[in-house]
């Protein structure tokens, strides 16, 4: 029997294999999300919707979260990652369950979501600090690079469903009933890991999880600058980014006049490029840092594309192409970010706090977008001019962000996001 001294750390195979089981949760959650999105033209036909609804279905997602993920990140602190991943992804399987069985009432399928949004929301933040505390001063970037890339998989799966599903298209409910299935393979995942875990604490030498004794509220205003300024720049980009993708294939639709399928497939490019992109800039950026530069250069790219799709007839698969660079180079760089920030045993409260804040622009949004495309219809067709502008502004804000951040990060109160793997250590031995 081992003893402690003589236990050894986890193979890289067993953390990977972690990796893989966290991932595929996140993959669950992303594609139940997602799936509103294909949907949105048949629940206007078959249920009467109004874009409204539909940016409802989006914003009573992320409405919640707002106090919520905050409580979620704390309640991660205080009771672990494994019984939080447990308790939010059960959460997530009853709000996709209520949503797809609600019989078309707008009431039941929203609350069905928001209930759906009371655990996702958390189980992003469990899965995030479960990755910082496993790969810290390891492959950490690349780590939260490859679980991007397995999560947006659901979303690029969910996105092109009316290509592979399209004989459940037929109906609002056939494509909600594989999102259940999806809700299933998470809560899955998230046992397997849970397993894991117990097993790598009892074999191998681990540290303990760091929990905190007590909750202090007041704890979060302790953070610093650079925190503040990964946080606005993490709300202002995806509020560019996902409010968007909840209306795009109906835009492509009407807009650039492509079918279905093919606007579900110019909408999951994004997706489809950052699947690629953000593990490979993970790598980079652990070896050679540059963290705060390359938020802003990712934030820089998005703030012309919206305009060009509102008013230049484009194939709008480059400017997705585009987006999905964007959407690569930020994510790989800012989550790890936090992690270098932040003290480990609050960590869970900080990708919670940053995540409530990025939910209160998610919320705005969907219903701000959902409002102009509304006031912008005449006679049944919609003008997205207005919905355009509001992204692009947003993207101008994250860009500020940015450039304030690498500012602090280049002064004397530097955390070392700018420096590589080796000066970083030589900076930080801690980490």
């Amino acid at each position: 029997m081992n003893t402690e001294n003589e236990k050894k750390q986890p193979s890289p195979m067993f953390r990977w294999g972690v990796m893989v089981f966290i991932s595929l949760a996140m993959f669950g959650n992303y594609y139940v999300y997602d799936s509103i999105s294909p949907l949105a033209d048949i629940l206007k036909t078959q249920l009467g919707f109004s874009d409204s609804n539909i940016g409802l279905l989006n914003a009573i997602y992320s409405f919640p979260n707002i106090i919520m993920v905050l409580i979620g990140g704390i309640i991660i602190d205080r009771i672990g990652t494994k019984k939080g991943s447990l308790l939010f992804s059960s959460l997530c399987m009853v709000g996709t369950l209520m949503t797809t069985f609600s019989g078309g009432s707008i009431f039941l399928m929203a609350s069905g979501r928001l209930v759906f949004g009371l655990g996702a929301e958390s189980l992003i933040v469990a899965i995030t600090t479960v990755i910082a505390k496993w790969f810290k001063g390891k492959e950490l970037s690349f780590a939260f690079g490859l679980n991007l890339t397995v999560a947006r998989l659901g979303s690029f799966a969910a996105l092109n469903s009316p290509t592979w599903a399209h004989n459940l298209y037929g109906s609002w409910q056939g494509p909600l009933l594989i999102s259940t299935t999806m809700a299933a393979v998470s809560v899955i995942s998230v046992i397997i890991y849970v397993v894991m875990d117990r097993k790598a604490r009892r074999d191998f030498h681990m540290p303990e999880e760091e929990m905190q004794e007590k909750i202090v509220l007041s704890e979060i205003f302790s953070f610093d600058k650079s925190f503040w300024y990964i946080t606005l720049l993490c709300v202002t980009f995806y509020s560019a980014i996902f409010p968007f993708q909840t209306f795009a294939v109906k835009f492509f639709i009407e807009h650039h006049g492509l079918s279905r399928a093919a606007a579900g497939f110019a909408s999951s490019v994004i997706t489809l490029a950052s699947m690629i992109g953000t593990p490979l800039f993970g790598l980079y950026i652990d070896r050679k840092g540059k963290r705060a530069s390359l938020m802003i250069i990712g934030s820089l790219m998005i703030v012309p594309v919206y305009l060009i799709l509102a008013y230049v007839p484009i194939d709008p698969r480059w400017m997705m192409t585009l987006m999905g660079i964007a959407f690569s180079l930020v994510p790989a760089a800012m989550w790890p970010s936090v992690a270098l920030i932040v003290a480990e045993k609050k960590l869970g409260t900080a990708y919670g706090l940053m995540t409530m804040i990025q939910n209160i622009g998610l919320t705005s949004f969907n219903f701000l977008i959902g409002w102009a495309n509304d006031t912008s219809t005449s006679n049944g067709v919609t003008d997205y001019g207005l919905g355009m502008w509001f992204f692009s502004i947003t993207g101008f804000m994250g860009l500020t962000f940015a450039f304030l951040l690498r500012k602090e990060e280049t002064g004397p109160n530097r955390k070392g996001l700018e420096l590589g793997h080796d000066e970083l250590h030589k900076f930080r031995p801690e980490i």
